[in-house]
């Protein structure tokens, strides 16, 4: 899958070159952390390490969605899910509240691998924190930048995941999941959701869920 990080937009009048080669390792280095991923998944009959794909078409929406995206929030698309399988949902109680705190255990778990890779590149703790609190989802819903990470994640759904959850779930849950992250999205992310292309079954789903 091609990405293309638009690293030159990141930097300012005032930055050096400095700024975009710290920019550019730091994401070498959350690739070269998720691509370690053993799960895999097939993308045009080849394999790919699925959180390096996930961090790629991540930041692809981030780009479509903000196309003068932050460092920090282009920063944090790419970070989201870093090392997620290291912490496997079968880690936790197969119940309601051991997958709550699995989650909630999650995003502390990404902050805190992003933070380390950002400190070996020499990012300050003040970009940090900001990254950190996007991968955490800190100000949502009242920082604008925490709203473009929320309907990327949302769009990344609905493009790569949906179909196959609604292949393998009950109508009523996968409509409660829509439902759920529609309420979470922008305008401007539910125009986006509504021209990709669904499979027949998925804009029924869809439909019931936006009645």
């Amino acid at each position: 899958m091609r990405v293309i990080l638009r690293i030159t937009k990141l930097v300012t009048a005032n930055a050096n070159a400095a700024v975009s080669e710290r920019f550019a390792e730091a994401i070498r280095r959350f690739d070269a952390a998720n691509g370690q991923d053993p799960n895999q998944e097939l993308v045009d009959g080849r394999p790919h390490p699925k959180e390096l794909l996930y961090a790629q078409r991540l930041t692809t929406w981030v780009q479509k969605l903000c196309p003068n995206a932050s460092e920090e929030l282009l920063l944090a698309a790419r970070c989201q899910h870093l090392c997620r399988w290291e912490s496997p949902r079968s880690s936790y109680p197969m119940t309601r509240p051991g997958y709550l705190l699995w989650r909630a255990n999650l995003k502390k778990f990404h902050a805190q691998k992003s933070g380390e890779i950002l400190r070996a590149t020499g990012y300050p703790e003040d970009l940090i924190q900001k990254v950190q609190d996007l991968n955490l989802k800190k100000h949502f819903p009242a920082d604008p930048l925490s709203r473009v990470m929320e309907d990327a994640l949302c769009l990344v759904f609905l493009e790569f995941q949906f179909a196959d959850l609604a292949a393998k779930t009950e109508e009523a849950k996968t409509i409660n999941a829509l439902q759920k992250s529609w309420g979470k999205m922008s305008e401007a992310g539910r125009a986006e959701a509504l021209k990709l292309p669904y499979g027949p079954k998925e804009q029924s789903l869809l439909a019931a869920a936006l009645k």
